[in-house]
């Protein structure tokens, strides 16, 4: 594939577009002095509900979703769907149950509720690892998947495509933090949707053979019903990545809950939320974006298998079908594709700034004294930041093909390796919002128990499915933690969580969407079952 003349230029002008919007919104405003940590980290807790929701989904959509899920949608089908459909739900449940504790207690990062929730070695503990995970796994798989797809797209050397992407991620976000990643990624969802929306309608309508795109769906659960199974049976050679009812009712929402609800990386954006409602608003509109997601990412890969019947690799389904294009709108959704890149690894950078800066840094450095300039160190943290940010994109880039482009599956065995920690990382945060009798024992014997059970499982049980083992992981977890907390003593004076005034309730507006999200669903796998 070729970029024309006129699609580099498109190319070109989004670079340059967005970074200059980044540069602008980051500006500090007069009089108001340098930024402290509050604006850095946590864009000055204003952020509006439009720009949480569209952060959420550009931090989460990036090159592995766009190519990696369309490719499944080429060889399993819309069940894939299920990954971005229940998800709409998770959202749902964290905004009404989690948020509230969350903002209620100022929470800036998970670690930091983990201590005034358990304990300090906890914090210190989850802190390191989040950072190792987010570095050299998250960060490292975003960029070099991210390489691989613009090098198949535009021709570019691999290793340059690295680089600049990581660096250009780097740069757009430095200055601004927060702020710039989420209120920039307003543009890159619209990118994104408008991207994906382009090649969804061309490839049905070429399926339609002129007679439209309702003509080309219509001949797609024609001649390909099986890629329309949402709930796949045990006949399924697909079953072990997507094991039937598990989707709805087992292992999935253990992964949802703690990626949604406990991943630094994702709830920072509603974190910075300039009230509750505001928050609330943010993850119902994210909600319903989810809901949107397959036809922009999943549609194409199953248009493919008629298409371009035989790829070598599933993965190949997205860029085959973007070659439909023409000149000028190639450019557009080449544009939206980086844009995916470029939204996620920002916003992975600056969760790893701001893990290290307030759950390490900040609790290892020597404290000032009431003497010395509080706000002079307020700043010194932001340059922290700043410079953790720019140790772990150097370090992602000279990291990424030892540790990711090794293996043709490495992705899948990277997704496999952190389902080892994500049973007990739910169980722990579960127990420390909605039981105040567990404690920190039972919390670490949770996240101890989690590795060495899925481990366990894992070599003794191999034809159980990836999804399932998490289920049973998680119910074990529990109950040891449960256990482990009822025969240690409670330490309640380390419990600094507020919850006794922590009010549930939702406005009718969230209400009403909330219901129109469950309804869509129910539609939706009624439909497709």
């Amino acid at each position: 594939m070729q970029l024309a003349t006129i699609d580099v230029l498109v190319v070109v002008a989004y670079a340059i577009g967005i970074f200059a919007l980044a540069q602008w919104v980051s500006r500090d405003k007069a009089g108001a002095g340098p930024k402290n940590t509050t604006d850095y980290f946590l864009a000055s807790k204003n952020l509006p509900w439009w720009a949480i929701g569209a952060s959420l989904i550009a931090a989460n959509i990036s090159a592995e979703q766009i190519v990696g899920m369309s490719g499944s949608g080429y060889a399993i089908g819309l069940a894939i769907a299920s990954y971005e459909w229940m998800a709409a739900l998770t959202l749902l449940i964290v905004g009404k149950y989690f948020l509230p504790i969350f903002l209620r207690n100022e929470i800036y990062t998970m670690p930091q509720f983990l201590e005034r929730r358990y304990g300090p070695s906890i914090r210190t503990l989850m802190a390191l690892f989040w950072l190792a995970l987010y570095v050299f796994v998250n960060l490292t798989s975003i960029i070099w998947l991210g390489s691989i797809a613009v090098t198949k797209v535009a021709g570019v050397n691999q290793d340059l495509a690295l680089v600049v992407l990581g660096v250009f991620a780097l740069l757009y976000q430095l200055k601004g933090g927060l702020k710039a990643v989420a209120l920039t990624d307003i543009v890159q969802v619209t990118l994104l949707v408008l991207g994906g929306l382009i090649i969804a309608y061309l490839t049905l309508g070429e399926l339609g053979q002129g007679s439209g795109v309702v003509a080309g769906f219509s001949r797609l659960t024609r001649e390909i019903p099986d890629h329309f199974d949402m709930i796949l049976d045990k006949g399924n050679p697909h079953y072990m990545d997507l094991p039937g009812l598990s989707v709805l009712i087992g292992g999935m929402w253990i992964a949802n809950l703690s990626y949604w609800g406990f991943n630094q990386y994702i709830i920072q954006r509603a974190l910075a939320a300039k009230s509750l409602d505001e928050a609330r608003k943010g993850v119902l509109f994210a909600a319903f974006l989810k809901l949107l997601m397959p036809i922009v990412i999943v549609l194409p890969g199953i248009a493919a298998v008629i298409l371009a019947p035989g790829l070598p690799k599933p993965d190949e389904a997205y860029p085959t079908m973007m070659r439909l294009l023409p000149s000028g709108l190639l450019g557009l959704v080449f544009a939206a594709l980086v844009a995916a890149i470029i939204a996620s690894t920002a916003s992975k950078i600056n969760s790893i700034a701001t893990i290290f800066t307030l759950d390490v840094w900040a609790k290892f450095k020597r404290k000032p004294s009431a003497a010395e300039d509080h706000i002079a160190d307020d700043r010194r943290l932001v340059l922290v930041g700043r410079i953790a940010a720019s140790v772990a994109i150097v370090l992602a880039i000279l990291t990424a093909r030892p540790l990711v482009g090794s293996s043709e599956q490495a992705f899948q065995f990277i997704q496999e390796f952190t389902g080892f920690f994500t049973p007990g990382i739910t169980v722990i945060f579960l127990l420390g919002l909605f039981w105040k009798r567990a404690n920190e024992a039972g919390a670490i014997t949770a996240a101890v128990a989690s590795v060495l059970l899925s481990w366990g499982m894992k070599v003794w049980t191999p034809g159980l499915p990836f999804m399932d083992r998490m289920g049973v992981v998680f119910l074990a977890a529990l109950a040891l933690a449960v256990v482990v907390s009822l025969l240690t003593p409670n330490r309640g004076d380390r419990d600094t969580i507020d919850t006794h005034d922590v009010g549930y309730r939702t406005t009718t507006s969230f209400n009403v969407g909330a219901l129109a999200v469950v309804l869509i669903l129910v539609v939706l796998y009624a439909t497709f079952w």
